[in-house]
């Protein structure tokens, strides 16, 4: 019979192992697999609470795009980074970018947090979690906190995994005039 002292060394050193694998394999986060930068990004079409109702990847060809994933309408954390973003949506509309935010939450409660934070970017609805997933930005019943810039072409740039809400769409702009003035 194992003793206990064994039973959980061998746990943490399971735990460790698993841990570092993940640390040494930049391709993953939270969410699960990342698409990798300078590939296509993964396609979407998802409902939206703007427009005519839908918002595919593809309708953006020739502009940049930032994509936002969240994890909830009206709650603090996704609350400031929407304002954020908002706030400083006339300087990426001034450098040709959209901005596209993505959540489990379904098309109603969409509408009802633009109107609440005015809110004048798409917020998209992936109830199911399949975009999320193509994205590497799913947990269960939510989407995790990730953004990506994808270029006028649809080719994935960039990728940010540890977002801080506060201060994430002034990061977000400053890679993307970066990445603007490199190409």
């Amino acid at each position: 019979m194992l003793s206990r002292r064994y039973f959980f060394s061998t746990l943490l050193a399971i735990c460790l192992v698993i841990f570092s694998f993940n640390l040494a394999a930049p391709a993953f986060a939270l969410g699960g697999k990342l698409p990798q930068v300078n590939q296509a990004a993964p396609e979407f079409t998802l409902p939206t609470n703007s427009g005519n109702g839908q918002v595919s990847l593809s309708d953006f060809r020739g502009q940049w795009l930032v994509v936002y994933f969240y994890p909830k309408d009206f709650t603090s954390g996704c609350t400031i980074e929407a304002r954020r973003f908002q706030q400083d949506l006339p300087k990426y509309l001034a450098k040709n970018t959209q901005i596209l935010g993505i959540s489990a939450d379904d098309v109603n409660s969409h509408a009802e947090f633009c109107d609440s934070e005015g809110l004048k970017f798409p917020l998209l609805a992936d109830t199911d979690g399949k975009v999320s997933k193509a994205y590497g930005s799913w947990m269960s019943f939510i989407s995790a906190r990730h953004s990506f810039i994808i270029d006028p072409k649809g080719v994935l740039r960039e990728t940010f995994v540890k977002v801080n809400p506060a201060i994430h769409s002034k990061e977000v702009f400053s890679r993307l005039q970066e990445l603007q003035a490199n190409g």
